[in-house]
């Protein structure tokens, strides 16, 4: 009764740490996108797309731990 209350919990726990790495990920990409096109407002575009980019790929990262958490995992179990 005990492991599988460990087991739920310990999930939970891990997808808030990836939710809370991926929000603190995503806030450094918006700074420093912010600031670099404060120094340079010719390369806003670029900076933009890139900056998207980069904010999809942090945010997978959660995906990716929901999914581990509500998987059967090993699928043979």
């Amino acid at each position: 009764m005990l492991v599988p209350m460990l087991a739920q919990v310990t999930g939970n726990i891990h997808i808030g740490l990836a939710a809370l790495g991926a929000a603190i990920g995503v806030g450094f990409i918006g700074a420093k996108a912010s600031e670099a096109v404060g120094r340079n407002p010719g390369a806003a575009t670029k900076i933009l797309v890139q900056s998207i980019l980069a904010i999809a790929f942090a945010e997978g990262i959660v995906f990716f731990a929901i999914f581990l958490a509500t998987a059967k995992w090993p699928a043979g179990q």
